[in-house]
């Protein structure tokens, strides 16, 4: 058993831009698709990830949060705690008793939902399983047990792989993503909102009528409703509220300070350079989702649809998300600090708002008015939640002797501020653990409704090919 975790991982420890393109090749060649041609798809789609990392970490995360920082800076405004961001949240969650065991474990338990019909989502996107593990090591901190935190992981990725499925078709339509969905442990989290408040404007006269779409501006407003220029305009807000000049300037420690021009150019960058890298993503994609389509038409002949799992980075090029998240960062700044209670600061995840937003876009048809609700609602809600788990993810960190860089508390955005985990987490801690039970139940109960729903699908499906 020793042996099998630290393979494990090992494995996990290469990255996603490493792992995603073995899992894929070994994945292409199992349904069919040929060595070769596995291969390319695998590495295409690892070439994918390493652009698309390149570019958010960069523009968003270093030039966008130093624009961030210069905000904070020239308002004099503090908070207590520090987001460390997504790196540090699956380095805490990977360095816990739960993390050393969560990918052997994620994998059978998708494995046994799949042979039981209770998924339809083979979940190749074994780099995330970090997000369960990292529900688990809170659980296990607030119970003191590693039963309670097992359990707990378990829980949270059953029902992700759920929300991964009912989201499937609305992906497919909104990213053109044939045979995927999106089981993420931080993007799926914030869908059961998103359908909440989708549904609460439905039902109001007048809001329900208000859609602000992405696609007609590039129509009515012509090349100034293009995304490059809506990017390059929300940058120049950005450097404007910064206090950048208009020409590059040197800070007292040495330091380059950009000019507002370079913002917008930066942030005209991540609406052009984000959507590419995607698109290179869905390339390599698209073979390994034909070949797996195929073979379970072939083989599974009294099954209905299998979907393969991937990372929500796939859909972080969208018009509508990359807009919405750009529009998001400054708000979130301004949310952070008027919400009274709050003590997030946010730094480094500021370039995880996107893919918060991954499945959002969908579920609300494209309609940017609706998603910039949702994106608030989520944020201000994220921000207690964040504040909440501070003083945990601070002792889980302490766990696994994170350097903390000398800061007091710590938090993220990116699970910090995860809704399912907190509602797992708080709930654990009832009762030693006995609190893990209504969570259970209800992850149960939806495994057993969308088993239903699978085989009625199933049926439905042969019966129209018949």
């Amino acid at each position: 058993m020793d042996a099998i975790v630290a393979f494990f991982g090992g494995v996990s420890s290469l990255g996603v831009s490493v792992v995603m393109p073995i899992v894929l090749t070994i994945l292409g060649v199992l349904f069919g698709a040929g060595f070769g041609k596995s291969l390319k798809a695998g590495l295409t789609v690892g070439i994918g990830f390493i652009g698309l990392n390149l570019v958010i970490n960069q523009l968003m995360g270093t030039d966008l949060a130093g624009g961030v920082n210069a905000m904070v800076t020239r308002f004099s405004l503090s908070l207590s705690v520090m987001d460390v961001g997504w790196p540090a949240a699956s380095a805490i969650a990977m360095g816990s008793i739960v993390g050393t065991i969560i990918i052997p474990l994620g994998l059978l338990v998708n494995v046994l939902m799949l042979l039981t019909n209770t998924t339809q989502t083979a979940d190749v996107d074994i780099w995330n399983y970090w997000h369960f593990a990292f529900t688990g090591a809170l659980v296990a901190i607030v119970t003191n047990n590693i039963a309670f935190g097992i359990a707990a992981a378990i829980i949270n990725e059953v029902i992700v792989l759920i929300i991964g499925d009912l989201t499937a078709p609305l992906v497919e339509k909104s990213l053109g993503l044939p045979g995927v969905s999106i089981p993420h442990g931080f993007s799926g989290a914030y869908a059961p909102i998103a359908f909440a408040v989708n549904w609460v404007i439905d039902k109001i006269p007048g809001l329900n009528k208000i859609d602000i779409n992405v696609r007609s501006m590039q129509k009515q407003f012509g090349v100034f409703g293009e995304p490059v220029l809506l990017g390059a305009i929300i940058g120049l807000l950005i450097g404007l509220l910064a206090g950048y000049g208009f020409l590059p300037s040197t800070a007292a420690d040495g330091t380059t300070i950009p000019s507002v021009l370079s913002m917008a150019v930066f942030m005209g960058a991540v609406m052009v350079l984000i959507p590419k890298m995607a698109a290179l993503l869905m390339e390599g994609l698209m073979p390994v989702s034909d070949a797996a389509s195929s073979f379970i038409q072939k083989h599974f002949q009294n099954r209905g649809k299998i979907y393969i799992g991937l990372d929500s980075a796939v859909g972080t090029g969208h018009p509508v998300t990359l807009t919405m998240a750009l529009i998001l960062v400054p708000v979130s700044i301004f949310l952070a600090f008027i919400l009274p209670g709050n003590q997030v600061v946010p730094l480094a995840d500021l370039a995880c708002i996107p893919y918060m937003l991954v499945l959002i876009t969908p579920i609300v048809h494209e309609n940017g008015f609706r998603g910039l609700i949702v994106g608030i609602i989520v944020l201000a809600v994220g921000f207690y939640i964040a504040t909440d788990l501070a003083p945990l993810i601070t002792s889980a960190a302490a766990n696994v002797n994170f350097d903390m860089g000398g800061a007091a508390a710590i938090s993220s955005i990116c699970d910090g501020a995860n809704p399912l985990t907190w509602v797992i987490t708080r709930l654990g801690q009832l009762g030693d653990g006995i609190g893990l039970v209504v969570p259970a139940v209800v992850a149960i109960a939806m495994a057993v409704w969308n088993r239903m729903r699978i085989v009625k699908e199933a049926k439905e499906l042969h019966a129209e090919q018949a």
